[in-house]
């Protein structure tokens, strides 16, 4: 979807509920501990609520689809592991600029911390992947993660890709 389009806004509007909405019930979280060695649980547990709920989303809507590969389900669960404890404010402006809206990030980005919250929400595919190298995904789930947004595996990458905007 076209950022900037009425379904994009749409979506980022929905998202922001999601966001300030978010929890994850103990009996989901147990589940997912099931499933992850404890370096992966320890990243999943470290990561902002939202993103959480929002892995756990997108796991399920894999699921829906059909989807059974557990690197994917993987990458699906910790791929925006590198946003931190990144707050409402800077993921609205990070929102806002790839609607080619960059007048708010700028007028704010002085605030502190602002600056900070805005790289590590432009550069999480990367920084997440990174988490999930080190928590001991494979070389595959971490390429997953890496290239979220523009994937290079044009099957899995591409199932990724559509579960995560859809959610």
């Amino acid at each position: 979807m076209r950022p900037g389009s009425v379904a994009w806004w749409l979506t980022k509007i929905r998202q922001t509920k999601r966001h300030l909405l978010a929890r994850v019930p103990a009996r989901e979280r147990d589940a997912v501990a099931a499933w992850l060695t404890p370096a992966q649980l320890a990243l999943f547990d470290s990561m902002h609520m939202a993103d959480r709920r929002h892995g756990l989303d997108v796991v399920a809507a894999l699921r829906a689809g059909g989807e059974t590969d557990k690197e994917l389900l993987l990458a699906g669960l910790l791929h925006d592991a590198g946003k931190g404890l990144t707050g409402m404010v800077p993921r609205i402006l990070h929102a806002l600029g790839q609607a080619r809206i960059t007048w708010p990030a700028r007028a704010l980005g002085r605030l502190p911390g602002m600056a900070t919250a805005l790289r590590r929400l432009r550069d999480h595919a990367d920084t997440s992947a990174q988490l999930a190298d080190a928590a001991g995904c494979s070389p595959r789930t971490v390429e997953l993660i890496r290239w979220q947004d523009e994937p290079r595996d044009p099957e899995a990458g591409e199932r990724l890709r559509l579960a995560d905007d859809a959610n």
